[in-house]
């Protein structure tokens, strides 16, 4: 990495390191803006105010208004508020969910519940190469599809899928039928068009804020049924905040560091994205030497590169190169080591997946990152043991 030459971190789809600027912002917020944005004095309405700056620089991103941002604690969070509310507000007209079949287990999860609370559940496997024909996916929508989930960029392959394009196909099918896309892995790293959706989902670790804190933006007039008892002060179960979406006092400091990092991922888009490309591009170049197989399409964002050795378990190789302190993963960090979910979607044959593993690039690493890895994987192809 570039402070640190020794440091080969590779995992940034995982966690991202927050940048000093950010850190510095929360600090100054945590010592100067101590008051409560819900107070009525001088020092909780300059709180208010802050927050409402923060508010509005995350909303500028995505293209939206400051009143359909709303703070969360984290991506999960938000996806389960959103995919939670939206489901408690339709049921009774509908029962039916339709979702891409790599879901992250934030989104997997919550869909599980609703599964077991007599929802119907319908997931639409992605193809071999990780893409998902959402012409399919909206094929699946009926008068009863109250529901259309669908992750923007995959975690694991960093595949790309077309939001908008689903997002238009569904809404005319139906256009009573929420559309939810889980942006955690795009946001800032592709362009985001909110056009026909109706809840999106960011977070704050994957772009060198904290973790602890993330977003999700509300399409004006939507309705939601937040799954909290917390959830509305209208409604007699405790605090009003973020509108009644998510109860409890604001986390001001992450919030103005949510915004801070927002703010300097969209000052370097472009030019991350051209750096990026280049490490990723090498990494690929690399790889064709090592007869190792690619899970990610050619046309994935560069951020993501996961392929197969074929030879070496993916746990075993990657405390290989552990070693040599060159950090990549198996696969989501969610998953703490099993079998990867989205690679099982995609329909690939269990050598390849138990042989996975994950690339994931940041703006700050460097070419020697890429070499340290590269040089680390042929050794250990050479001297670990084989799979047979």
């Amino acid at each position: 990495m570039i402070d640190n030459e020794a440091l080969h971190y590779l995992d940034n789809a995982a966690t991202t390191r927050v940048a000093p600027e950010v850190a510095d912002a929360i600090y100054k917020t945590m010592t100067n803006h101590w008051g409560n944005p819900s107070s009525l004095y001088t020092p909780g309405v300059e709180s208010k105010e802050l927050l409402d700056k923060a508010r509005n620089i995350v909303g500028r991103t995505l293209g939206a208004e400051p009143g359909q941002v709303f703070f969360t604690g984290c991506g999960s969070e938000s996806n389960n508020i959103a995919l939670l509310g939206a489901a408690l507000a339709r049921r009774s007209w509908g029962k039916k969910i339709v979702a891409s079949g790599f879901e992250h287990p934030s989104a997997a999860l919550p869909l599980a519940r609703l599964a077991e609370e007599g929802f119907e559940v319908d997931f639409v496997a992605p193809g071999a190469d990780g893409r998902l024909d959402v012409d399919a996916l909206a094929d699946r929508v009926d008068k009863g599809t109250i529901l259309v989930t669908c992750m923007q960029v995959n975690n694991e392959t960093g595949a790309k899928q077309d939001v908008t394009k689903l997002a238009a196909r569904v809404k005319a099918a139906n256009s009573r039928t929420a559309v939810h896309v889980d942006g955690v892995q795009a946001w800032m790293r592709v362009p985001v068009s909110l056009e026909n959706i109706d809840s999106y989902t960011v977070s704050g670790h994957k772009i060198h804020a904290p973790k602890g804190v993330g977003a999700l933006y509300l399409r004006r007039g939507y309705n939601i049924q937040p799954p909290y008892l917390g959830g509305g002060q209208e409604k007699g179960h405790g605090g009003g905040q973020e509108q009644g979406v998510r109860p409890g006092t604001e986390n001001l400091p992450y919030a103005v560091g949510l915004a801070t990092a927002a703010r300097r991922m969209e000052k370097t888009f472009a030019a991350r994205a051209a750096h990026v490309a280049g490490l990723n591009a090498r990494l690929r170049a690399g790889l064709a030497t090592l007869d190792v197989v690619l899970n990610s399409p050619e046309d994935a964002v560069s951020e993501v590169l996961n392929f197969s050795t074929m030879r070496v378990k993916s746990e075993t190789m990657l405390h290989y190169l552990e070693q040599t302190k060159v950090y990549v993963s198996s696969g989501s960090a969610c998953s703490r080591g099993a079998a990867s979910h989205t690679l099982g979607a995609m329909g690939l044959e269990p050598r390849r997946i138990d042989t996975a593993l994950r690339v994931s690039f940041c703006a700050e690493n460097t070419e020697a990152d890429v070499d340290a890895l590269l040089n680390g994987l042929e050794q250990g192809l050479k001297t670990l043991a084989q799979l047979r």
